[in-house]
């Protein structure tokens, strides 16, 4: 059924990424919306988190005021950053948004614009310059984040366009919003990706900063449409990563889901984005953790996905999995 969209609403996208395969069936174009209620300590892209642009700054990229200066060609540059030892360094207090209107011409990177704002007709001209690839693979557009439906009505458009173009569509979610948010994404929605961070309430509010009683409502209300869903679980050893958590899942999932969830992906933690909190002047919050080794969290990984079989549910270490809509 055709739907009409708005092509000209606005919003504010982190990036676009072709020939995807591991977020959602066949090969997909996904677009990482800016903007996450929640607060994961885990999290290794601080700049999805606010739903703003913003600016990163890394002065160990920047190559020096006097042999470049592009940022200072611009009158508000001088006053809206600081400079030490002949290098960019920070922002001014307060002047960000001066700063954002000339950090793009920074040729070395060591201003980065975290997010553009764009509309809904200018991101669908290039999830259409692929329409054969995923009419061939059976793919489509995917929206991630950060959390996609933080921008809702940016996020419900998008996903009428692809409906309205023939396109299949998939959300990567981790559920934290309103019922109501779901109950308007739902006609245009052909896959889920749903992120369960840890069973226990207690437990997923202070790893988070949110409970997950309003997750579960919705990771309900989104099984019983009838929507295929995967659960994606990122395992953090010492924190979600315990036999306790992923049993007590795979109990839920197995009798309070009906054993609808398609497939259940035990994802690895890396120990990623510290760089970028420096550049946003955010503490990492997993500066001190001490990741396993690869070849120990493969062969931990692969043990607890077998684990959670054994239980009931198909659960596979990683997301590199065939999918089918």
């Amino acid at each position: 059924m055709q739907r009409s969209y708005d092509p000209d609403l606005e919003g504010t996208v982190l990036n676009l990424q072709r020939f995807s395969v591991h977020d959602g069936p066949g090969i997909r174009t996904v677009v990482f919306l800016k903007g996450c209620s929640l607060r994961c300590l885990w999290c290794s892209n601080p700049e999805s988190m606010a739903k703003a642009r913003q600016l990163g700054v890394f002065p160990a990229r920047c190559i020096g005021i006097d042999k470049c200066g592009a940022c200072l060609e611009c009158a508000a540059g001088r006053d809206s950053l600081v400079i030490e030892c002949n290098r960019i360094v920070g922002v001014t207090p307060g002047r960000e948004v001066d700063a954002l209107a000339f950090a793009e011409h920074c040729p070395s990177g060591a201003l980065k614009v975290w997010g553009e704002v764009r509309t809904v007709g200018a991101v669908m001209q290039e999830v259409l310059a692929d329409r054969g690839f995923y009419e061939e693979s059976g793919g489509g557009l995917t929206l991630s984040g950060g959390e996609a439906l933080v921008q809702a009505p940016f996020a419900v458009e998008l996903l009428k366009a692809a409906k309205t173009e023939g396109i299949g569509t998939c959300i990567e979610t981790a559920l934290n919003y309103a019922p109501s948010v779901l109950d308007a994404v739902l006609p245009y929605l052909d896959f889920a990706l749903c992120d369960l961070k840890h069973l226990d309430p207690a437990a997923h509010e202070r790893y988070t900063g949110a409970s997950n009683r309003g997750i579960l409502v919705n990771l309900r209300k989104l099984v019983q449409s009838g929507i295929p869903v995967v659960v994606r679980i990122p395992v953090v050893p010492g924190y979600n990563g315990t036999e306790e958590n992923l049993r007590a899942t795979a109990r839920f999932i197995r009798e309070e889901l009906g054993g609808a969830v398609r497939q259940v992906q035990l994802l690895p933690f890396r120990k990623l984005g510290e760089e970028k909190y420096a550049s946003l002047r955010l503490r990492y919050p997993m500066r001190d953790f001490a990741a396993l080794p690869r070849d120990q969290w493969e062969l931990e990984i692969r043990r607890l996905a077998e684990m959670m079989c054994r239980c009931g549910v198909p659960a596979v270490a990683g997301s590199d999995h065939q999918l089918a809509a």
